[in-house]
């Protein structure tokens, strides 16, 4: 089968931009005898000529313009992607596909975007919403490169994933200034069986109902799923129910006085979070430059939240 190659593709974009085989030769590192042996190969080929020969000038045929268009299109297409090739080779390009267990984590997610693609803009961030339930199954499956968790015994006990530490906050049940349980010290286990409790997620997935609750014997008097934060703060804000949600992420309402944030047992209600990837992939540079300005970032948001506090007492 009489087939162009790329090596054509080159000749005839040379010898059009060029106007002579001596020239298109030079330019190749061709003779301009095998140039012009090769030329007419691609003719013979093609079964058309692709330049008229006019006074040692080269002169595009209408096929030559056909085929030249074409190798204008292809040879800029190659071009780029060796040089995107390149990039991926050197690291400097690429794709992070990350989840969180947590949906206030999306809060704060474009902040550490926007500050880790300063320096490298040419690194992809895709947000997978939809695994937030499921983060360690969607990263075996293969469809993550990273989850951000809050369970990472119960992801290293998973064979085949690695986990690295990040950051830590505290959960605080928050609850509308005239609420009964505003002046509490600390919220006990027990002050929930009367309370409609708010969640992002199903009742038996809320990480405060399966180590703290359930252990406890407690059931509240009715649970309430909601998966927008701002939502959530509103039916608490009314009267209509309590949350336990980060301290850094309802911050804002606690520093107005629209909310009362009240520690989880009298010892609080800290989570560590971490990092959680595949073990058996080498990590590439950017995705552990992304985990540093994580840690970075959530060190500044701790700092603002410590000096609310600070601004209150």
């Amino acid at each position: 089968m009489n087939q162009l190659e790329v090596r054509h593709l080159l000749l005839v974009a040379a010898v059009a931009d060029e106007g002579s085989l001596t020239r298109a030769g030079e330019r190749l590192n061709l003779t301009q005898s095998a140039l012009s042996h090769q030329l007419l190969d691609i003719e013979e080929r093609l079964g058309t000529p692709l330049f008229h020969r006019l006074n040692r000038r080269m002169m595009l045929t209408e096929a030559g313009e056909r085929v030249l268009q074409s190798a204008r299109r292809i040879l800029e297409d190659l071009a780029n992607t060796e040089e995107d090739l390149r990039l991926y080779a050197t690291e400097r390009r690429g794709v992070i596909r990350l989840t969180t267990e947590c949906y206030t984590c999306y809060h704060w997610l474009p902040t550490v975007m926007k500050q880790f693609q300063k320096n490298h803009p040419d690194i992809e961030i895709r947000i997978d919403a939809d695994a937030t339930d499921r983060p360690i199954e969607a990263l075996l499956d293969g469809t993550l490169d990273l989850a951000i968790i809050t369970c990472a015994a119960d992801a290293e006990r998973q064979r085949g994933i690695a986990v690295t530490p990040l950051f830590e906050d505290e959960l605080l049940v928050v609850v509308a200034p005239t609420h009964p349980l505003a002046g509490r010290d600390c919220i006990k286990p027990r002050d929930f069986a009367g309370e409609i409790y708010l969640t992002y997620s199903e009742l038996e997935d809320n990480t405060v109902y399966r180590t703290v609750l359930r252990p406890a014997g407690v059931e509240p008097k009715r649970h309430i799923q909601l998966r927008l934060t701002e939502a959530m703060i509103e039916m608490v804000k009314a009267g209509m129910g309590i949350a336990a949600l980060a301290q850094w992420a309802v911050a804002p309402w606690l520093d107005s006085g629209a909310l009362v944030g009240i520690p989880l047992t009298s010892r609080g209600y800290h989570r560590r979070w971490s990092g959680a990837y595949l073990s058996n992939r080498p990590i590439p540079g950017y995705l552990e430059a992304f985990l540093q300005t994580l840690r970075e970032q959530s060190q500044e948001t701790s700092k603002k939240v410590a000096k609310m506090g600070a601004r209150k007492t």
